[in-house]
């Protein structure tokens, strides 16, 4: 899940603020070095936020480092747009395994049929919820 074209400005423009900050105060090769250093920290930035992967292979659900087996699956719901503050404010359960990103417009919710774990379900941020909904729920 990459990050959205409207969250590199802010990082950027704020790296070259920075930098042009120090450069005003001093000549020389101090004067360039903040945006040689700052503003390829902040493109670093942005892209290791938008490193997310999120993958459903034949026995389990991975998102980024988190791994779900597809035998505990119980149900997929598709958040949209519209019910996705609601579904991280007061509907939000704080024992669930929550991956936000807040460039997705969309979720999902994985509902969790394992006795064993205390989290009731998963909530996954995606731009094409149903899409991975069907491809949990085929499995």
């Amino acid at each position: 899940m990459r990050a959205a074209w409207w969250s590199w400005p802010l990082p950027l423009v704020a790296a070259v603020l920075l930098a042009a900050e120090v450069h005003m105060g001093y000549p020389g090769i101090r004067a360039w070095l903040p945006y040689v250093v700052l503003v390829p920290l902040a493109v670093g930035l942005v892209l290791w936020m938008s490193r997310l992967r999120i993958l459903v292979t034949d026995e389990e659900f991975v998102v980024g480092s988190a791994r779900l087996p597809l035998r505990v699956i119980a149900d997929v719901e598709v958040i949209p747009r519209e019910r996705k503050q609601r579904a991280l404010g007061p509907e939000l359960d704080p024992a669930a395994f929550l991956v936000h990103r807040p460039w997705a417009p969309t979720m999902v919710r994985i509902w969790l049929d394992d006795p064993e774990d205390p989290t009731p379900y998963w909530v996954v941020s995606t731009r094409r919820p149903e899409q991975l909904a069907r491809a949990l729920t085929s499995e």
